[in-house]
């Protein structure tokens, strides 16, 4: 697996349209003052083939719309 690729803002700024046509599948992380603040991926090719993809994968435990926490949406106190 490639490590992750780091640019600066200001870096990124000045060769955005470059950069987004050379992104590879590790994405770019982008940083400010040496702290990462967002990242940067491609866009899935087929992004229809995501969906029913964890159809039978996931179970819900219990009410799915419920806290279980009872409460009075008029209580003032």
């Amino acid at each position: 697996m490639k490590a992750e690729n780091y640019i600066g803002a200001a870096k990124f700024k000045e060769q955005c349209l470059a950069l987004l046509d050379s992104l590879d599948t590790q994405g770019l992380v982008i940083t400010k003052h040496g702290r990462p603040v967002a990242r940067v991926i491609p866009y899935p090719d087929n992004p229809g083939a995501l969906i029913g993809c964890l159809k039978g994968k996931i179970s819900v435990d219990g009410d799915l719309l419920s806290t279980g926490l009872s409460w009075d949406a008029n209580d003032q106190s």
